[in-house]
Order: C-alpha cells, then sequence, then structure tokens
C-alpha cells in the first residue's frame, strides 16, 4: 500500500457502451420501431391481434391502434383482418408487413453494429 491505496490496478478496467434506440418515422411520428415489430412477428405467429396484444401484456385497443397507425401510414397495408365466419376471424400480416420487419431487422442489425464500433473507440 501506499497512501493507503493499494498499489495493484483493477484486472479490469470499465468499458463503455453506447446505447440508442432507432425508429422508423413516418408521416404521422413514428412508423416502426422495436415494440411494433414485435408486435407484427407476434401477430404473424398468432393470426390474431388479441392473441399478439396478450402475449405481450398489452392492450387489445393498444395494439390495435399500433396497427392502425402503421397500415395508414404505409402504402399498402401490413397487417390485413378477417371477419368471422364458421371459424372465426383472423389477422395475417401482408407481404408489406414482412418487408416492414425484415427492413426494420437489418436496420437495427447496422444500428448495433456502428454502437459496438463506436464504443470500442471509447478510451475515457
Amino acid at each position: 500500500m501506499h497512501y493507503g491505496f493499494p498499489m495493484n490496478k483493477p484486472t479490469a478496467t470499465p468499458r463503455y457502451q453506447l446505447r440508442g434506440r432507432i425508429w422508423i418515422e413516418g408521416p404521422e411520428g413514428t412508423f416502426v420501431g422495436y415494440g411494433r415489430v414485435i408486435l407484427l412477428e407476434r401477430i404473424r405467429e398468432h393470426g390474431s391481434i388479441t392473441a399478439a396484444a396478450k402475449s405481450m401484456d398489452m392492450s387489445y385497443r393498444h395494439a390495435w391502434k399500433l396497427v392502425d397507425s402503421m397500415n395508414r401510414q404505409s402504402r399498402t397495408p401490413v397487417v390485413s383482418k378477417s371477419t368471422g365466419g364458421r371459424g372465426g376471424g383472423g389477422t395475417q400480416l401482408t407481404p408489406a408487413g414482412e418487408q416492414v420487419i425484415a427492413a426494420f431487422w437489418a436496420a437495427y442489425e447496422d444500428f448495433q453494429g456502428y454502437l459496438d464500433a463506436q464504443s470500442n473507440k471509447l478510451d475515457l
């Protein structure tokens, strides 16, 4: 010890990380972000806005507002609903919805790579 402090340095130096969020803006504000893309994937998985919302602990009303916002902002709807019948109605992603998911995840991956690269340059 020297002046009451240990002489040896800590074995691991703290690493600083840049953090950030990414979303795609549309004419009305947020078009799609992390939560909305998860909602779209859950709709694809469950075939229902109700089931997708439940799987995310989200109200149906909120999920419907998000879907409605995305459908209004997109050139073509991202989600289509079919009304009941013998087996009941359902909800499915359209090809545009699949494109939205793919575009978001591609941008998300690029953004995470950028954040990691910039984090490695931090020398604080």
